[in-house]
């Protein structure tokens, strides 16, 4: 029997992915805008699709910002998110420097955000997509070109 003012179980507000899908936020030093580039676009997509090819690192949806990124991502059970930002930082950067970007390129550390449930997910999503649109980016999310989805991480 449910009473009123009582937290719901956990079991039904903990409905965690196996394996964990995290939200993660990464973001530019003193908010360089460096990051929503074609070029740097396309060494995310190869870092993420590589990951997945080598190691079952799912990177799913993403946008990427002037001045930060979002994206969810999963691994099997080997995965260490910490090892897997700083080495995705570390191929950003090389092809920052290639551009002629002086370092420093990213605020140290990130955020990271464990995903409860098919809710959360979709609420967090919702935000994220809409991100271009507020800062004035774009007209409409759809045409945000720095955005997409390597592999589908949340099955309905």
């Amino acid at each position: 029997m449910s009473r009123p003012g009582r937290p719901p179980r956990l079991e039904s507000v903990f409905q965690s992915y196996d394996p964990p899908l995290y939200f993660v936020t990464i973001g530019a030093f003193h908010r360089q805008r460096l990051l929503a580039t074609e070029s740097v676009h396309l060494v995310f997509r190869e870092v993420a699709q590589r990951g997945f090819r080598e190691k079952s690192i799912a990177t799913g949806r993403y946008v990427l910002l002037p001045d930060h990124l979002h994206v969810f991502v999963s691994g099997p059970d080997s995965f260490d998110l910490r090892q897997w930002v700083r080495m995705l930082k570390t191929v950003v950067g090389k092809r920052l420097l290639q551009l002629g970007h002086k370092p420093e390129f990213w605020q140290r550390g990130f955020f990271d955000h464990l995903i409860r449930n098919s809710e959360s997910y979709e609420k967090k999503w919702a935000y994220v997509y809409q991100n271009p649109v507020r800062a004035g980016l774009a007209g409409r999310a759809e045409d945000w070109p720095y955005q997409g989805e390597i592999v589908p991480v949340v099955r309905p």
